[in-house]
């Protein structure tokens, strides 16, 4: 079964690698969207797969590296797209919440990226 839980950052940032005019070349901000999924087998005693609340806790202190952060000073982020964002977000949670299966990164309401790990 999987479960997930949002959560929110605000951000600026620029993109180092594009051609020369391209819009996403200048500074500029986005309010991100990230999804964090889980996957586990459903606990019959208690009727879930984790706690939400516990997603919360250890999630909740890597997106706070970045929120209102200039992403290309984060090590790692120095070419911050949605696609490098994600592998990120992946690395810094997968340490702290092993059944991470997906990462769900939306930098607009209609583009974004998801994750499953290498």
């Amino acid at each position: 079964m999987e479960i997930y839980k949002e959560f929110n950052f605000e951000a600026a940032h620029l993109l180092p690698n594009v051609p020369p005019g391209h819009k996403c070349g200048r500074l500029h901000g986005h309010s991100f969207r990230v999804e964090v999924h889980v996957a586990g087998p459903l606990d019959s005693s208690l009727g879930w797969v984790m706690d939400y609340a516990d997603i919360k806790t250890l999630v909740k202190p890597v997106i706070a590296q970045l929120d209102h952060y200039y992403l290309n000073d984060i090590p790692g982020l120095e070419n911050p797209t949605s696609e490098i964002i994600a592998r990120w977000l992946w690395l810094q949670i997968k340490v702290k919440l092993p059944q991470i299966n997906k990462i769900i990164v939306k930098e607009t309401c209609t583009s974004g990226c998801i994750y499953t790990g290498e």
